[in-house]
C-alpha cells in the first residue's frame, strides 16, 4: 500500500487527489490537502478516480469489426481502410472530431497539431462549437489572440455578475478555478456579492446574494442595457489600461439603441435593475463579470461574449486585481509582440459555406458533408475522445450519417453511442498510467500554479501510450512508415530545440517524450530556469520533486505584453461586431412567448462518458424535463409522468419534474444522456439511460460570427405523452 499524488483529469477545476494505491489498483481517492491550488477540496467525480481506472467496461485490447485485435493487427486495418480514402479522394474527404478530454490530457496538448497538420483536411471539428468558441472568437477581435482569455480574479474581487453559468457544480469553465464554491462563499464572507442572472435557479444562484430570471439567449440585451446606461450616467472609467484601449466611443453608438427601458421587455430583467447593475459594477472598488457556457450556446453567443468584456474594460476591471485577468501559466512566454489580429473564414465548409473559426469548421455542418455527395465529401473519420452522437445538434441525424461512412477509426476507451460505429476503435491507456501536466487550464487558472504528475501505475506490456498511437496515426496519414512512433517523437523535440543553444540541449529530461516536451517548455516558459541560468527557474524535475505543486501567486497585470492586436491596443470594435449588433438590434422586436429549451449539467456528470461508474450515478433520476409550476398547469402535465417534447429536429419522451427553480416559458433537459444505443459496451450507464437532448437541438441554428450550435433557447413544444 503506498500513496501517490496527482491531479484529477476529469474537469477544469484542476485540483489535487491524494490516491491510495495497493498493487497495480488505485484503491482510493480525496482531495490532496497539501495542494497549492486545491488545497484538500475533491468533488465526487474526482472522489471516483479509481473506479473510473479500473471501470471493467474499458477498452484495454484494440476493436476491429468489433473484435478483439492486437495491436498490430488494428494499425493493419487503420492503414488499410485510410490509405485508400486519402489516395483517392484527398486529405479533405478525411475529416477529424475532436472530444474536449483532448483538453485533460498530454497527448491531447502536444500530439493533436502535429496531427492535423500532417493532414492537412478542412474538415476539423471539434466539442469548441458546441461549448465555448464564441469566447474564443470575441477575444480574439478583442485582445488578438482567441486563446488569451481574462478570468474573474475571483479570490480578490468585491462584487461578481455571474450569467449563464453555474460554477457551484462546475467548478468553473473558462475559469480553473478548484472549490469555487468555497471562493464564492469567501467572497461574501469579506463583505462582498454576487449576483447570478439565469433562466434556472441553479445550485449556485440558490447560494447567490440575488438571482435574477432571463429569458434564454438574451443576455446580449441585458449587456447592452448595461453598457448604455454606463455612458449616459458617466460611470464610464477605464482605469490604468486607458491608454490601451481603442473603439470607446464606437461601443457607445452601437449601444446607442439599447436603453434599459428598451431591452427590458426582450430579456424580462427591469430596466432599474439593470440600470442597478451598471451603478454596482462602476461602483465596487474591483468588479467581475463572467459568463459561460449559457452565453456562448446561443443565437447572439459571439455578441454576449464581447459584452461581458465590454463591460469589464468599460468599469475599469480589466486586468486589475479583484476584476478579470490574464493568467501566466509556466509553459508560456510573457514576451510582447506585435501581432496581426484575428480573422476566420480562411476557408469555408462545403455545402453550407460556413467559415473556418480557429482552424475549424462548426460540428453543426458535419452531417452536411458525410451525406452529400460530390467532390471532397466526407468518406472516413477519426474521432478522438469525443462522443458527438451524443453532444452535437441533431444527433440522430448524425448518427445516420456517421453509419454510412467508407471507413471510421476512433481513439476512445469505451464503445460508446459513437464509437459503436467506428472500424477500429484504439484504446489509450488509463489516466493512472499516464503523466498529467495542464496545458489548457493552467493558462485559464485563477491563481498561477504549477503541477506536475508522474503516472501512478506502470504502463501495460504491449499497450502503447496515446502519445504513440497518435504518433502512428500522423505517420500514417502523412504516407509515411508508422510502425515505429519515435520519429515524430524524436522530430517534434528537435523543433522544440531550435531555439535552445545546442550545448543545453543535454540537460533536457524525462523520461517519456511528453515529458521531454514539457520540460523544454517549462525551462523557456515565464519561470523557466532557462536551463540553468535561474536557479529559482522551474523545469519538469523541479515539479516532480514537488508533488502537491508549485504556488507562483496571485494574477498580475499583463496589458500591453499579451495583446497580439495590429494596433497593439485592446480593440473594442470590428466590423463582424458592428454588423451582428445590427442584427441583434432587429431582434429586439420579436415575439417571445414560444416555449424555450434550455440544458443543465449535475455535479456528479462531466458529459456523457462520467455515467458508467455506479456512484456518480445513483440517487434519484437526473434525466429529467423541469418544468414550472404555470407551465405544467397550462398544459396538464403531471409531475412524474412522462412528456413528449418536439422540436424542428425530433421528438423525445421524458419524465416531467415540476419545480419552481426554473422560468415560466422555460423547460430544461440535461445533456449526455440517452444510453439506449444498440451496440454499446456501457454496463451501468444501460441501466439509466435517459434521453439525448441533441435529438432535439436543431443543426441547423448557429451563432453566425463564431459557428457555435444553439444548444439554449430552442423552440419546443410540449405534451403529456
Amino acid at each position: 500500500m503506498r500513496t501517490a499524488y496527482r491531479t484529477c483529469p476529469f474537469c477544469e477545476a484542476a485540483c489535487g487527489l491524494e490516491l491510495t494505491v495497493d498493487g497495480d489498483r488505485v484503491t482510493g481517492a480525496r482531495g490532496d490537502r497539501e495542494h497549492v491550488f486545491s488545497r484538500g477540496f475533491v468533488c465526487p467525480k474526482g472522489a471516483m478516480f479509481g473506479q473510473l481506472t479500473h471501470d471493467p467496461d474499458r477498452l484495454r485490447q484494440p476493436l476491429v469489426n468489433g473484435r478483439e485485435a492486437s495491436w498490430d493487427e488494428a494499425f493493419d486495418a487503420v492503414r488499410a481502410g485510410l490509405r485508400p480514402v486519402l489516395e483517392r479522394y484527398g486529405p479533405h474527404a478525411l475529416a477529424v472530431y475532436l472530444g474536449n478530454p483532448n483538453t485533460h490530457t498530454m497527448s491531447g496538448g502536444l500530439y493533436i497539431s502535429p496531427l492535423l497538420r500532417a493532414l492537412g483536411s478542412r474538415n476539423v471539428y471539434s466539442a469548441s462549437t458546441v461549448d465555448q468558441m464564441p469566447k474564443h472568437v470575441s477575444c480574439g477581435y478583442l485582445f488578438g489572440n482567441p486563446l488569451i482569455i481574462p478570468v474573474p480574479d475571483v479570490d480578490r474581487t468585491d462584487f461578481m455578475l455571474i450569467l449563464g453559468a453555474n460554477p457551484w457544480e462546475s467548478n468553473g469553465s473558462l475559469a480553473t478555478a478548484a472549490d469555487f464554491p468555497g471562493r464564492l462563499k469567501a467572497l461574501q464572507a469579506r463583505g462582498g456579492r454576487f449576483v447570478v442572472v439565469d433562466p434556472r435557479r441553479t445550485v449556485t444562484a440558490s447560494h447567490a446574494d440575488e438571482h435574477l430570471f432571463i429569458r434564454p439567449g438574451t443576455d446580449a440585451f441585458l449587456l447592452f442595457g448595461i453598457v448604455h446606461t454606463l455612458f449616459g450616467e458617466n460611470l464610464v472609467d477605464l482605469g490604468d489600461i486607458a491608454g490601451q484601449v481603442s473603439g470607446v466611443s464606437s461601443v457607445r453608438d452601437l449601444a446607442a439603441d439599447f436603453a434599459p427601458e428598451l431591452v427590458a421587455d426582450a430579456c424580462g430583467v427591469p430596466a432599474d435593475r439593470i440600470r442597478g447593475l451598471a451603478r454596482e459594477l462602476a461602483a465596487a472598488p474591483a468588479a467581475a463579470v463572467y459568463g459561460r457556457i449559457g452565453t456562448c450556446t446561443v443565437e447572439f453567443g459571439t455578441i454576449t461574449s464581447w459584452l461581458v468584456d465590454v463591460v469589464n474594460i468599460l468599469t475599469g476591471n480589466l486586468d486589475r486585481p479583484g476584476g478579470v485577468m490574464f493568467p501566466l501559466a509556466p509553459h508560456l512566454t510573457d514576451e510582447a509582440k506585435r501581432g496581426r489580429g484575428f480573422r476566420t473564414g480562411r476557408w469555408h465548409s462545403r455545402v453550407r459555406h460556413l467559415p473556418e473559426v480557429k482552424g475549424e469548421l462548426p460540428v453543426a455542418t458535419l452531417a452536411d458533408e458525410i451525406e452529400t455527395p460530390g467532390e471532397e465529401q466526407v468518406r472516413a473519420l477519426i474521432t478522438i475522445a469525443g462522443n458527438p452522437v451524443l453532444s452535437t445538434p441533431n444527433s440522430g441525424r448524425l448518427d445516420r450519417a456517421v453509419a454510412g461512412l467508407d471507413f471510421m477509426v476512433s481513439v476512445d476507451p469505451y464503445l460508446n453511442e459513437t464509437t459503436r460505429h467506428a472500424d477500429v476503435v484504439l484504446p489509450p491507456t488509463d489516466a493512472a498510467r499516464k503523466g498529467h501536466y495542464d496545458f489548457s487550464f493552467l493558462a485559464l487558472s485563477v491563481r498561477n500554479f504549477a503541477a506536475y504528475s508522474p503516472p501512478v501505475l506502470p504502463p501495460e506490456a504491449g499497450v502503447p501510450d496515446e502519445c504513440d498511437i497518435l504518433a502512428r496515426l500522423t505517420l500514417m496519414v502523412s504516407g509515411q512508415p508508422d510502425t515505429d512512433a519515435a520519429p515524430l517523437h524524436d522530430l517534434l523535440l528537435r523543433q522544440a530545440l531550435q531555439k535552445v543553444p545546442t550545448e543545453l540541449h543535454d540537460r533536457v529530461t524525462g523520461d517519456h517524450p511528453a515529458e521531454r516536451l514539457l520540460d523544454v517548455a517549462l525551462r523557456s516558459g515565464a519561470y523557466g530556469d532557462r536551463f540553468g541560468a535561474d536557479p529559482d527557474g522551474l523545469n519538469l524535475q523541479k515539479l516532480i520533486d514537488n508533488p502537491h505543486g508549485i504556488d507562483l501567486g496571485p494574477l498580475r497585470p499583463r496589458i500591453p505584453s499579451v495583446l497580439r492586436t495590429p494596433s497593439g491596443t485592446v480593440e473594442l470594435v470590428v466590423p463582424p461586431l458592428v454588423e451582428e449588433t445590427a442584427r441583434l438590434r432587429a431582434a429586439l422586436t420579436r415575439r417571445h412567448d414560444d416555449l424555450v429549451l434550455v440544458g443543465r449539467r449535475h455535479l456528479r456528470s462531466n458529459n456523457s462518458w462520467m455515467h458508467n461508474v455506479p456512484a456518480l450515478i445513483k440517487g434519484r433520476d437526473r434525466c429529467t424535463l423541469q418544468v414550472s409550476p404555470a407551465d405544467a398547469d397550462r398544459l396538464s402535465l403531471t409531475d412524474g409522468e412522462p412528456a413528449q417534447v418536439t422540436s424542428r429536429a425530433g421528438t423525445v419522451t421524458v419524465r416531467v419534474e415540476i419545480t419552481d427553480r426554473v422560468m415560466p416559458g422555460v423547460v430544461s433537459l440535461p445533456h449526455g444522456w440517452g444510453h439506449d444505443a444498440p451496440g454499446t459496451r456501457l454496463s451501468v450507464a444501460a441501466t439509466a439511460p435517459g434521453v439525448n437532448s441533441n435529438i432535439l437541438t436543431d443543426e441547423l441554428a448557429i451563432d453566425p460570427l463564431s459557428g457555435n450550435s444553439v444548444l439554449n433557447g430552442i423552440p419546443v413544444e410540449l405534451k403529456p405523452a
